[in-house]
């Protein structure tokens, strides 16, 4: 499609073809908006980003094969001037953290996509920054994170380490921190690495030792 430049555009980022199509029809309506491609991978994402250019890239996070986490400081670096809206069912104020400290402006749950994502959208398309308010109060209310992880793991490998200590499997452990299985396994053997602890059992009681999870 051609763009309007006289309009903010969009490219739409899911992998269900029917919130893809919902998305189109409420951004449509507003005459200064146009939807100009859609993506259903994170990878067409990227392509379709750098090909057209667009104001705002709307970015669903768990997308079939790769995070849409993962992809936002690639995407922020192959397209400084397109603003970051992501759009998401996951309601873990660490993820909105996450996703607006690597780039993102705009932090919009999919139950609240009707009334927030066209103003997360136009601020966005402006520099502005747009979170979800229930998200916003519970960040803002956060304990702050302890002094530093043990044993110089980071904040994501002390997250893996808590999921494998709770006999989450790799590939749960993907979904759920919305990250790719490459990735995790990645972690777990840095977490190894640093712990000089290599089966689970070992890791467990670790994870015991230092509070991380609860018996």
């Amino acid at each position: 499609m051609r763009a309007d430049r006289s309009r903010t555009t969009i490219v739409i980022a899911d992998d269900h073809t029917v919130v893809r199509q919902g998305l189109r029809l409420l951004i449509d309506a507003d005459p200064s908006l146009q939807v100009v491609a859609e993506a259903g991978t994170v990878a067409d994402a990227e392509r379709l980003t750098r090909a057209h250019r667009p104001t705002v890239l709307v970015l669903d996070l768990n997308m079939h094969g790769e995070s849409g986490l993962e992809a936002i400081p690639r995407l922020r670096a192959d397209a400084p001037d397109t603003a970051i809206v992501v759009l998401t069912m996951q309601d873990d104020p660490g993820f909105a953290r996450q996703a607006l400290q690597s780039g993102a402006l705009g932090f919009v749950l999919k139950e609240a996509a009707d009334e927030e994502l066209l103003e997360a959208i136009q601020l966005a398309a402006t520099g502005e920054t747009y979170l979800n308010p229930r998200l916003g109060a519970r960040l803002a209310v956060q304990p702050p994170s302890p002094a530093g992880p043990p044993d110089d793991l980071t904040e994501r490998e002390l997250d893996v380490l808590r999921l494998i200590a709770l006999g989450y499997t790799n590939g749960e452990i993907a979904e759920q921190l919305y990250l790719s299985t490459r990735t995790v396994e990645t972690h777990r053997a840095h977490i190894q690495r640093k712990l000089g602890r290599n089966t689970r059992a070992e890791l467990v009681r670790y994870a015991l030792e230092h509070n991380l999870i609860d018996v």
